[in-house]
């Protein structure tokens, strides 16, 4: 049976089930309500659900051998990411009622008020920050250290090509991958937190300013940033970087630091509309007529009474813009204008181990080691984009 055919029978099925789900529940239940005013797509979603999740279990317990006595790659994978998802509810939801009984009374009420998804972004990026911070105590190697075992698989096993030395195996050139993965949090996520500081210290200042002066300034900052963003962010990062790429070695100066300028400007165009959008909404208030009237200057304007009462769309945009600064330092690494050898990045990461993939069929470890780099990647995104939901959330005044 091809697959498609398989596919159209399954879906049939499963589509017939749903008729059959909502038809018998209007019988046993005398036509309740909660079955009388079900649409169909409801029962064949609620069919769908538990034939993925009947698929699932009997997919985990399937042998993690083949035949012929080769590993079974996607059951381990599977069986992998399935593992991983418990352990991050556990370890979320320890780390929020711990929060419930540990701290100061106002922490402990947040803790309260915390869903496990934003309880798990804030323990992510906890583990994160320790990682970059204490990256040259906790790295059992240096960054740029190189050993004579180049292209060692993952798994420590010597009979498939591991080396207990390094768990996570070594690269080409015969670096550390473990190693370089703890110090990659150090380097990627360090100048992505510098960078979006100096994009918000940027954007946030201009918007705030074109809000409160309005005027010409307003206008020509407006046009400016109109300008900007028009052009494909990434595209024109990649552009400037390839510029900076030629002045950097002329002029002796890092190529990140060029890095570092380039996104922060970029970045700082989407800062300024939401400042300044903000700004305008606060401006008109009562209270900033009387602040003027009693001759406050412009400092007091914007820190004393338009900031703080902007923090909290701000703070939430800082989160999002964290997460867009740090996937392009890890896109432009990847195609070799981001951060620059030796440091560790796991944008280059990705792209020097893609070739670990071949040795899959013997060692699925090694399908891993090129996905580790990518995965860190997407684990800080998802935990940041789980906090930034919880804040938006809590600031907006709604309630569950």
């Amino acid at each position: 049976m091809s697959t498609l055919l398989w596919l159209v029978t399954v879906l049939g099925g499963i589509a017939v089930a749903g008729w059959v789900f909502r038809f018998a529940g209007q019988t046993v239940t005398g036509n309740a309500p909660r079955f009388r005013d079900m649409p169909y797509g409801v029962a064949f979603g609620y069919v769908l659900g538990v034939s993925i999740l009947a698929w699932a279990i009997w997919y985990y317990f399937q042998p993690v051998t083949t035949e012929q006595g080769l590993p079974n790659a996607g059951v381990m994978f599977f069986r992998w990411g399935v593992q991983g998802l418990i352990i991050a509810m556990i370890a979320a939801y320890v780390f929020r009622f711990l929060g419930r009984l540990i701290g100061t009374a106002n922490s402990k009420k947040l803790f309260r008020a915390m869903p496990l998804t934003a309880a798990f972004g804030i323990l992510t990026i906890i583990i994160y920050a320790i990682f970059a911070i204490f990256a040259d105590a906790i790295a059992p190697y240096g960054q740029e250290q190189i050993f004579e075992q180049a292209n060692v698989l993952p798994g420590g096993d010597p009979a498939l090509g591991g080396d207990p030395a390094h768990p996570l195996g070594t690269d080409q050139i015969g670096r550390d991958i473990l190693s370089r993965l703890i110090y990659g949090a150090q380097n990627t996520v360090g100048i992505a937190f510098a960078t979006t500081c100096l994009a918000f210290a940027l954007g946030a200042t201009f918007g705030l300013l074109a809000a409160v002066l309005g005027g010409w300034l307003d206008q020509l900052l407006s046009r400016a940033v109109d300008v900007l963003m028009a052009i494909p962010s990434l595209i024109f990062a990649l552009l400037l970087m390839t510029i900076a790429s030629v002045w950097a070695s002329e002029w002796g100066i890092p190529l990140t630091i060029f890095m570092v300028v380039i996104i922060a400007v970029i970045d700082s165009t989407r800062v300024f509309r939401l400042a300044r959008a903000v700004g305008v909404n606060i401006v008109v208030m009562d209270y900033i007529e009387a602040a003027k009237l009693r001759g406050e200057g412009m400092g007091h304007l914007i820190f004393r009474e338009i900031l703080p009462n902007a923090t909290a769309p701000l703070l939430a945009e800082f989160g999002l813009r964290f997460c867009f600064v740090f996937l392009t330092i890890a896109a432009l690494s990847f195609l070799g204008v981001g951060i620059q050898p030796p440091l560790a990045d796991w944008g280059t990461m990705v792209r020097d181990l893609a070739p670990f993939i071949n040795f899959a069929a013997f060692a699925p470890l090694a399908a891993v080691t090129p996905l580790l780099a990518a995965g860190a990647i997407a684990l800080l995104t998802v935990a940041v984009n789980f906090v930034v939901d919880w804040m938006l959330h809590r600031s907006s005044g709604l309630k569950e």
